[in-house]
């Protein structure tokens, strides 16, 4: 069984304001538990390192040392696997957006959608409803489920 966790949750997570950090930390560590295989698109990190830093985004942002310190510590770990594109990614993802109107914000959306079906992950972990939209996912709120998924 594996899953992949989206960029918001890892957002959350780092973000002491946020009322949702605590239970977003709680997630993770028991993802970070296992022994279900984790899988981080690399679009998901890049847009971690992206927005956890950004003091834009963040009233406290992540220094890049903080923010690149949180991604190796989940790379270091046994269960956890990173996902790219791959030879014939392209007609994924045309596949992936033919079925939904994809422009705008849901380009990068759809992006995530078409590396997990590219790589046989069904499931996502999101507080974005938008991933709804792409029906092979079973998409699901790590703040409405219980602990350990």
């Amino acid at each position: 069984m594996s899953f992949a966790i989206d960029v918001n949750v890892f957002l959350y997570a780092s973000d002491r304001s946020s009322p949702q950090c605590a239970r977003a930390v709680e997630f993770l560590e028991s993802c970070a538990a296992g022994p279900e295989v984790v899988c981080l698109a690399w679009p998901t990190v890049m847009s971690y390192l992206c927005l956890a830093t950004h003091p834009s985004i963040f009233s406290r942002p992540l220094s890049p040392d903080e923010a690149m310190g949180n991604v190796e510590a989940l790379l270091r770990l046994p269960h956890v696997r990173t996902l790219g594109e791959e030879d014939g990614f392209w007609a994924v993802y045309r596949e992936v957006a033919g079925s939904t109107p994809t422009r705008g914000n849901l380009v990068p959306d759809a992006h995530l959608a078409a590396l997990l079906r590219q790589h046989g992950v069904t499931t996502l972990y999101t507080d974005d409803k938008d991933f709804r939209k792409f029906d092979f996912l079973k998409v699901r709120s790590p703040f409405d489920s219980a602990p350990g998924r």
